[in-house]
């Protein structure tokens, strides 16, 4: 599946609503350090299912959510996703490899380097009217930062859903689990064992 970004397919706005990242010049380094956030990863695709799989188990879902593999640079860029086949039109339909930083939510959990649940965004004013958010009709997300072994935060795990769901604690657990899993596969990339 191949996405193609368009500045034109959504209109942002202008000021930013993700708080500053002091981080980010540290951040696109150790991505180009790892050769991260240049192609799609087949690997990070299985794991976006795997991910997704696990939160429709978790919460007894008839089908997975969506999860993404997203790291964080000089902008957000896909790195692996899980498209579940009633969802696949709208996502192709929306986003793109490469997405702006002041779009969706993972900017958020990457800043603040903690986990983020939203049961239901429409219950959180800060984050409603973003353009990407609503054109996926995202109603719920869950997800923890990807901080390898240096203390970068490379991105995120996440899952988003159509629905409000009540992800709660286990949610929590889930998403931080899942990401320090990815970590350890990412640490093998730079030769070094997983923490």
């Amino acid at each position: 599946m191949t996405y193609q970004y368009s500045d034109q397919a959504y209109e942002l706005p202008a000021r930013s609503l993700v708080p500053p990242d002091q981080e980010a010049p540290q951040r696109a380094a150790r991505l180009r350090e790892l050769g991260l956030g240049q192609a799609r990863e087949s690997e990070f695709d299985e794991f976006a299912h795997a991910v997704a799989l696990d939160a429709q188990e978790l919460a007894g879902l008839a089908s997975a959510p969506v999860a993404f593999v997203n790291l964080v640079g000089d902008d957000q860029f896909i790195g692996g996703v899980y498209t579940p086949p009633a969802a696949a039109a709208l996502v192709e339909g929306v986003l793109g490899a490469r997405i702006p930083l002041n779009a969706g939510y993972c900017p958020h959990v990457v800043v603040r380097r903690k986990a983020l649940i939203l049961d239901d965004v429409l219950d959180y004013p800060r984050f409603a009217g973003n353009p990407i958010v609503d054109k996926l009709m995202v109603r719920s997300y869950a997800g923890a930062p990807l901080t390898d072994r240096t203390g970068t935060v490379l991105g995120t795990i996440c899952i988003v859903d159509s629905e409000p769901r009540p992800w709660g604690k286990a949610g929590l657990d889930l998403m931080k689990r899942r990401a320090a899993d990815l970590v350890d596969r990412i640490h093998l990339r730079d030769g070094l064992p997983g923490q």
